[in-house]
């Protein structure tokens, strides 16, 4: 029976200049081979810059099989058996779907075999198996090289250039550089991921692609261990990088210490308010909630089932509250009383750079015992005693770290109260809470006078946790 209906199928696994030229060029030598045989083509079926090895769905030849199945085209024709598969089972598969669709013709530009005789279907088949085992000796020279650039700290490829460096991936540009210190010094002073993205966004800063910054993305950079000059290779860093880092190691730890924390805990901070959390009842000791009304933010007492304990007789407006706590702050930060707070806790906590030293050396030691034990040195139950060691000093310095990224919210502020006044108004809602947050504990608010239209300041009683 002549072929009314053939298939024509084309692919190339790397189009780099997205030209489309190498399919354009299989798919003419395919309309001339199916002149010279009399067949008309109904469909040409194309995948262009997909692997035939990497397993992934291709839409073109999954397109081509299910009109195989169905019975509307009745032949094939392909440049080369590579360009149809590189993957000996799925060219089983192809097969199979030809039996069950009875269709008896499939040609090939190179290669002259007819899949439907036993010789062809032979020659196939060790053609897909050459190809599969090209591509796997491709794929481990591709490994091994990717392995050794990682080794080197040199960059890897790619078109689009990382923040903060030039297009070659190592010289530092330096506008870029500055946004990035400023980004991770106010995180680790307590701001959010969102206040940031919405801080750059206001300020003009674009991402790399020109884009507006988002929260994953800038958690993506401030988790990169590129910033610190560490290069990271199949998800672990190997050692340091060729280029110069824009923050340190230790910043980069006390970073992924809050980004560990926050992943934790999944809290937020307040949008609206700025003493959320930190206000109790001077009638019951309760936690006083948010609460707002059409025109007015309120602090209040609430009671009932979901509050036990809390009175629900109390209520304070926020704004001046918040005001006159916020003054209370700014005085105390001049205070020599918190002077001497941060000059006793600094004494307690010096080993901050020590634990950082610690850490980076226990990592190290983490990856040498694996290598131990993948080269057989050492048996599993001393590669298990040795790591859950090392990982419980680990998790400590962690933790360390943490509580010192905890006072580097005040750098710069102490003794400059009145220089903070001025700007306070300026700051965004999160700063705001992280400086308050870490000088006041909490504060009590008494009850007030029935019928008074103005806040008693004697109602507010601070407890300083600096």
């Amino acid at each position: 029976m002549p072929v009314t209906a053939a298939a024509v199928y084309a692919r190339i696994s790397s189009d780099v200049e997205g030209s489309g030229q190498g399919v354009t060029r299989q798919l003419e030598d395919c309309r001339r081979l199916a002149g010279e045989l009399g067949w008309l083509v109904a469909e040409e079926y194309v995948d262009n810059d997909l692997s035939a090895y990497s397993g992934k769905t291709r839409p073109g030849y999954e397109r081509m099989l299910a009109d195989l199945r169905d019975g509307t085209r009745d032949a094939v024709l392909v440049y080369h058996v590579d360009r149809l598969t590189r993957r000996p089972i799925e060219l089983e598969q192809f097969v199979a779907a030809l039996d069950a669709a009875r269709v008896l013709h499939v040609r090939f530009v190179v290669g002259d075999m007819d899949l439907g005789s036993g010789d062809g279907l032979l020659v196939a088949r060790i053609l897909a198996a050459m190809a599969a085992n090209e591509s796997a000796t491709k794929s481990r020279r591709v490994l091994r090289k990717l392995d050794q650039v990682a080794a080197e700290g040199r960059p890897h490829g790619g078109s689009q250039r990382p923040y903060g460096y030039a297009a070659n991936k190592v010289t530092v540009l330096p506008d870029e550089a500055a946004v990035v210190r400023t980004v991770v010094a106010r995180f680790l002073a307590g701001e959010s991921l969102r206040s940031l993205a919405s801080w750059l966004e206001a300020e003009g800063i674009t991402t790399v692609a020109g884009g507006t910054w988002r929260t994953p993305t800038l958690r993506q950079m401030l988790g990169s261990p590129r910033i610190a000059g560490l290069r990271q290779h199949r998800g672990q860093v190997v050692g340091p990088a060729v280029w110069e880092p824009i923050i340190t190691e230790q910043q980069r730890d006390q970073v992924l210490a809050r980004l560990d924390t926050l992943s934790t805990s999944g809290r937020r901070s307040p949008r609206r308010y700025l003493l959320s959390g930190l206000l109790r009842c001077g009638r019951c000791d309760h936690v006083l909630f948010s609460a707002a009304r059409e025109t007015t933010r309120r602090y209040v007492c609430l009671s009932g089932p979901d509050h036990p304990g809390g009175c629900g007789r109390l209520t304070v407006v926020a704004a001046p509250l918040e005001q006159l706590v916020a003054d209370a702050v700014i005085y105390r930060l001049d205070t020599p009383e918190l002077a001497d707070t941060l000059a006793g806790r600094a004494a307690a906590t010096t080993g901050s750079d020590t634990a950082a030293e610690e850490l980076a050396e226990d990592r190290r030691r983490l990856d040498e015992l694996a290598g131990f034990y993948a080269a057989g040195r050492i048996r599993a139950h001393e590669w298990f005693t040795a790591r859950t060691a090392i990982e419980a000093r680990v998790r400590d310095s962690e933790r360390r770290l943490a509580r010192a990224a905890g006072t580097s919210v005040l750098t710069g502020l102490v003794g400059h109260g009145g220089a903070l006044r001025e700007q306070w108004g300026t700051l965004n809602l999160d700063r705001q809470v992280a400086i308050v947050r870490t000088v006041l504990a909490d504060a009590v608010i008494a009850a007030g006078t029935p019928g008074a239209r103005s806040l008693d300041p004697a109602r507010v009683m601070p407890r300083w946790a600096l």
